[in-house]
């Protein structure tokens, strides 16, 4: 491997490369040599950020190697296995670029890809999903995952057809405030659109995997669809869980009076049987019971979200940009002041509005 000497950027670079690498030893040379060879031909700042997801094969001391021989790389090691989400988490956390790209360290996410996601955040996407349109793993890989990303796609209503790709592009804006647990790491643009990202699927390369075995197994598509539950509740609800208890209650109050009425209707007519021994009559108790539950447990969640909010200063709405006019004392918000006198009574020197960008 060819030895580069480079020197840090003083300022934080534009693009962070993050590349998830557990027990990929034969695979992490000649990946690094492909993938430094797309970066240096691309006319912007970047670095590549390694995340060792506790690898035991050696895999650690050969990125440690490529640390040490170029500045724009360096190594972020578990020390032990804690699996792909909390590998994405500490990328977000310890990256510095302007734009985040994540991709696999198996060789099977193709680095030329990353000018064309790149092109697309150009456009002014927020998020640049890969869709790994021709998947070159196994059938029995490929179906739960083409099942579970429909369903995804419906319940969160973001439409995209490949929610495991880990090749993706994201604006650090929209996702430096995500904190990941379980398998959420796939529901990163899910999360993106909460706060109204601009979202798009772009088909990539997707290859056959040359070196070591795949780490999937079929339970992390039942863990992924539990956690589709919690991310619809947060998503849906999180500012109103008030709405989703109580119209679950109203269901069961509604199956209650049903269930009365039958009691009664049963009682009236011949042969008048013990309404204490009709079924329905404790099945309709037990219902509005729980009703009742669900409504205190929609108010407890109520006071603790109001708690949350104003303990942690935190505001129900995201701001992208903010557009106002200029005024002769507008420096002192932090913007810059305007270039001179205006012909439209104190905007801008060319008769526009201020827009600042809200980070």
């Amino acid at each position: 491997m060819a030895t580069r000497t480079r020197h840090a950027a003083t300022v934080a670079p534009r693009l962070s490369v993050i590349v998830l690498v557990y027990n990929e030893v034969e695979s992490v040379e000649p990946l690094h040599e492909e993938l430094i060879g797309v970066l240096d031909a691309l006319d912007t700042s970047y670095e590549v950020l390694y995340i060792d997801d506790g690898s035991r094969d050696g895999s650690t001391e050969r990125l440690g190697k490529f640390a040490s021989r170029d500045a724009h790389v360096r190594v972020v090691s578990f020390r032990r296995n804690f699996g792909q989400t909390a590998a994405v988490q500490a990328g977000i956390d310890n990256s510095r670029g302007e734009i985040l790209v994540f991709m696999d360290g198996d060789m099977q996410n193709d680095p030329h890809d990353i000018p064309r996601l790149l092109e697309k955040v150009d456009e002014g996407f927020d998020v640049v999903s890969g869709w790994r349109k021709d998947r070159k793993d196994d059938a029995v890989r490929v179906l739960p995952s083409k099942i579970a990303n429909w369903i995804i796609a419906r319940v969160t209503g973001v439409p995209l057809n490949d929610f495991g790709c880990t090749l993706k592009a994201y604006r650090r804006e929209v996702i430096q405030d995500v904190k990941l647990y379980g398998e959420m790491h796939r529901f990163i643009p899910v999360y993106a659109s909460w706060v109204g990202a601009r979202i798009t699927e772009l088909p990539v390369n997707h290859r056959p995997r040359s070196f070591g075995k795949s780490k999937y197994s079929l339970a992390r598509t039942s863990r992924v669809l539990l956690d589709l539950m919690t991310v619809k509740l947060l998503g849906s609800y999180s500012t109103k869980p008030i709405y989703f208890f109580g119209f679950a209650a109203f269901g069961l109050w509604a199956l209650a009076v049903v269930f009365a009425a039958i009691v009664i209707i049963q009682k009236i007519l011949p042969p008048h049987p013990y309404a204490h021994d009709n079924p329905l009559l404790l099945l309709a108790v037990f219902l509005a019971i729980v009703g009742v539950q669900f409504i205190l447990m929609g108010l407890l969640a109520e006071l603790s979200i109001r708690t949350y909010h104003e303990s942690q200063a935190k505001t129900t709405y995201v701001v992208r940009e903010i557009i106002e006019r200029p005024s002769r004392n507008h420096g002192q918000a932090g913007l810059s002041p305007s270039p001179g006198p205006s012909p439209r009574g104190g905007e801008g020197g060319d008769g526009r509005p201020t827009v600042r960008r809200v980070h």
